[in-house]
């Protein structure tokens, strides 16, 4: 069967850029520890981890969607839904989980709502041809409004034994929230690095044209795409919920941190490409910062900016690197 063609290198270019954004990172994470002596205690990581978990699980189904739709900036893939699902499959497991049903079926049901706005993504972009950036601008707008009428734009309280046991410390202090994050993170990483479907995806994401030389349904793997992001925005919502002790109105607040995790990831990437491992490492470093400026006494209106001022300098730089790769390769 065919594997993910293998794609050339940026060269030296990308070593430096990944060798200064580890630099960056050390240099941050000291900078923190220095401040404040709570920053590197055990418990405090283990707070971070498992604050990670909701962008993180949010930014790995968007990874998938990257690595399948490829890096263009206007018809690459992008679900700029992911967010907003999550707040809608929160809503619907909190307002089922307060009308009194179980929460296997709550749950149920959020896992539904999650897929089927991943599927109806899917359908936009893939067979309806509609421009990613568009076609999940509406299916956001979509998720909010469902979500505001099932919650009339209110918080839905949510308890129950299960949420309060994943709250409570597991091994090494961490949180079962946290481990089961930990899980999450071992099986994204082995679909979209280590399955078929993901050598596969890459493929498709990465030469689209030779892929389907190869046999390959390019459609089929982009919507499988969009729908395990749907299922992904789910997961996260009960991760929320958790966090939250309920469904809360502003999901769309996490749109921005998840974006610029998955776009940070490239770095961790010898071929300057979104993958899950980088997406980890960016969100963990992303959360971290959030962390650090609170125990710091910084205001968190600063973490937005500084988002914005690493997407736009990982962007600036990526495309750079791209477009002398791409002149590097036509000389030879």
């Amino acid at each position: 069967m065919p594997s993910a063609p293998v794609r050339p290198r940026a060269g030296k270019g990308a070593q430096w850029l990944q060798g200064g954004a580890l630099l960056i990172i050390i240099t941050v994470l000291a900078v923190f520890a220095f401040l404040s002596p709570l920053f590197l205690t055990l418990s405090n990581l283990g707070n971070v981890l498992q604050q990670t978990a909701v962008t993180g699980t949010l930014a790995f189904g968007l990874s998938l969607v990257m690595a399948g739709g490829g890096s263009h900036s206007l018809t690459g893939g992008m679900d700029l839904s992911v967010a907003a699902n999550m707040g809608l499959s929160a809503a619907v497991l909190a307002t089922q989980l307060a009308a009194g049903h179980s929460l296997t079926a709550s749950l149920t049901l959020a896992l539904l709502s999650g897929v089927a706005l991943g599927a109806l993504n899917a359908v936009a972009v893939v067979w309806l041809r509609i421009l990613p950036l568009l076609a999940t601008l509406t299916t956001m707008n979509i998720a909010i409004g469902l979500e505001m009428v099932l919650t009339q734009n209110a918080t839905v309280p949510v308890s129950g034994p299960l949420f309060e046991a994943l709250l409570t410390p597991g091994p090494l202090t961490l949180s079962w929230l946290a481990w089961a994050f930990v899980l999450l993170t071992a099986g994204f990483i082995f679909l979209a690095q280590g399955s078929r479907f993901g050598l596969r995806l890459q493929a498709v994401g990465g030469h689209p044209q030779a892929a389907r030389a190869n046999g390959l349904a390019v459609g089929r793997y982009l919507a499988a795409s969009y729908v395990l992001c749907g299922l992904a925005a789910a997961l996260a919502s009960f991760g929320s919920v958790t966090l939250l002790s309920g469904s809360s109105p502003g999901s769309g607040d996490n749109l921005l941190m998840v974006i610029a995790a998955v776009l940070l990831s490239v770095v961790f990437s010898r071929r300057l490409v979104p993958t899950v491992t980088g997406t980890l490492i960016s969100a963990l470093f992303l959360s971290l910062i959030a962390n650090g400026f609170q125990l710091i006494n910084i205001s968190s209106y600063w973490i937005n900016g500084v988002e914005g001022v690493l997407i736009l300098l990982v962007v600036s730089l990526t495309a750079l690197l791209r477009q002398r790769q791409l002149r590097s390769n036509v000389r030879v």
